[in-house]
């Protein structure tokens, strides 16, 4: 589908930022990375083959190819916006409007572009007097340089190990993330010809309800279509009223749609950075560590 469109298709990033804004305010204030992305395709009336135009660059394969190229520029759109104060993301995947941007329904682009090239120059200058002066410690801090926290090492890391374990690795995994989030009996079933199911559980409510959730897992480069979600949903009928579908990657607006759509049965979609959050929320193979912030006090000393 995106052979015949050229990477220069996709709106530049310093396009991208009043759009971005524009989302955010027609979403209420706040949403999530996908919601996002998915507002500014139908505001900008973005076609499937410029929106699906893999992401050619990253630290590592694997992060290139799990991205698109719209979703990489956006990514920055909202690094330039935080710079400026307008937006920010204090809630892990939530990014929402601040005062100012709640009162500010349209910014130049350009300034704003300018002003994040300001703030580099400006850090790089502090980095490079601190890095002279011989310092002893500096504070760790969350920073913008490294746009959003979506280009994070250990997501990286983590992606690769997860596209590189054996398939019933990956299967148990999910089994295991699964239980540990409130299923029970949960079971990888593993067949082959059964439509995509890969395993089944019990999610209960409050302790009284309980319903059958069939699951499929998916580890996906890329983003998976709305085929796969009607082939899953055809494969559950009869079985259960409730779907899951976990995967290293992404989803299509079309398959978005697909999950959701009106009078079928609803499937809830897990793509890649939220499988990701809640493995490292749940510690399942990823650890955080906390580093040590040491600083002199250089005035305690003199007062010696």
């Amino acid at each position: 589908m995106t052979d015949n469109v050229n990477v220069d298709g996709v709106p530049k990033e310093r396009d991208l930022i009043n759009p971005t804004l524009a989302a955010l305010h027609a979403l209420g204030g706040s949403a999530s990375k996908r919601e996002i992305v998915n507002q500014v395709i139908e505001d900008m009336a973005l076609s499937a083959a410029i929106t699906q135009i893999p992401c050619g660059r990253g630290k590592k394969s694997g992060q290139a190819e799990r991205m698109t190229e719209l979703e990489y520029r956006l990514t920055f759109a909202r690094t330039y916006l935080k710079n400026y104060g307008l937006i920010d993301n204090l809630e892990r995947g939530v990014w929402s409007l601040t005062d100012t941007g709640q009162e500010t329904q349209r910014v130049d682009s350009k300034e704003i572009f300018a002003s994040y090239g300001r703030y580099l120059k400006q850090r790089r200058s502090r980095k490079k007097t601190k890095t002279e002066e011989g310092t002893l410690a500096e504070k760790v801090e969350n920073s913008v340089e490294d746009p959003a926290d979506e280009t994070a090492s250990w997501r990286e890391d983590l992606l690769d190990t997860l596209q590189n374990i054996p398939p019933d690795a990956f299967e148990r995994l999910c089994q295991r993330l699964l239980r540990e989030s409130g299923f029970i009996e949960v079971e990888v079933t593993g067949k082959s010809g059964d439509g995509g199911i890969d395993g089944h559980g019990i999610i209960r409510l409050a302790g009284l309800i309980s319903f059958p959730v069939l699951f499929q897992c998916k580890r996906y480069r890329g983003s998976v279509g709305a085929s796969t979600v009607r082939d899953f949903r055809g494969a559950m009928a009869g079985r259960a009223e409730k779907g899951l579908i976990l995967t290293t990657g992404g989803f299509t607006k079309e398959a978005q749609r697909e999950a959701t759509r009106d009078g079928a049965t609803p499937i809830d979609l897990i793509d890649g950075e939220l499988l990701m959050d809640k493995i490292k929320e749940l510690k399942l193979g990823v650890s955080a560590k906390m580093v040590e912030v040491v600083e002199v006090d250089e005035v305690w000393f003199a007062s010696i």
